[in-house]
């Protein structure tokens, strides 16, 4: 199984570094961290803050290894997800862009948090896991879409008729005269 390098960022003094799976990465409500020494740690969701997928560990900067620099969108993102707002419960904010898919509205994993993807993606953070009890509050500030190829067909054969009309009604009128 694949595993990702991570920063796990507690409430409490002190970060965590190693690997976990890209995926179901939840036990119950825990997170089994394979530790930089090889060993298998429990990690219980209750007192993680933030669990940062990164490119590197950075271990030599003990205050910001994630190098997370930015923590809100300077404009409105450019990819296509959920623009949210989230309020960490020691009054902290972060900003980021979560799946635009029905993965929010499955209560399994709902229930144990999300994942966006933050607002520097050329950074050293790839992606974010911040599980429910960290939240104090989720806010949408808005769907971000791109347009589809589906959309600017129908547009072009809206512009098709509109001229169709145009030429039609053109013909009609000099046939009148």
């Amino acid at each position: 199984m694949s595993r990702k390098k991570v920063i796990i960022r507690r409430f409490t003094p002190g970060l965590l570094s190693g690997y976990l799976p890209v995926s179901d990465f939840r036990h119950d409500e825990s997170l089994d961290l394979l530790d930089l020494s090889g060993r298998v740690i429990g990690v219980p969701l209750e007192g993680i803050k933030m669990v940062s997928f990164v490119r590197d560990f950075n271990t030599s900067d003990m205050v910001n290894p994630e190098r997370l620099l930015r923590k809100t969108f300077i404009a409105r993102p450019r990819t296509e997800g959920l623009w949210v707002r989230i309020a960490f419960t020691d009054d902290d904010i972060l900003e980021g862009l979560a799946p635009l898919d029905i993965s929010l509205l499955d209560e399994a994993i709902a229930d144990h948090g999300i994942q966006i993807m933050p607002p520097d993606v050329r950074g050293n953070v790839q992606r974010i896991f911040i599980p429910r009890p960290a939240m104090a509050s989720l806010q949408v500030l808005a769907v971000v879409t791109t347009p589809t190829k589906k959309k600017q067909v129908e547009m072009a054969a809206e512009e098709r008729d509109q001229q169709q009309k145009d030429l039609f009604s053109g013909m009609v009128s000099t046939r009148l005269h």
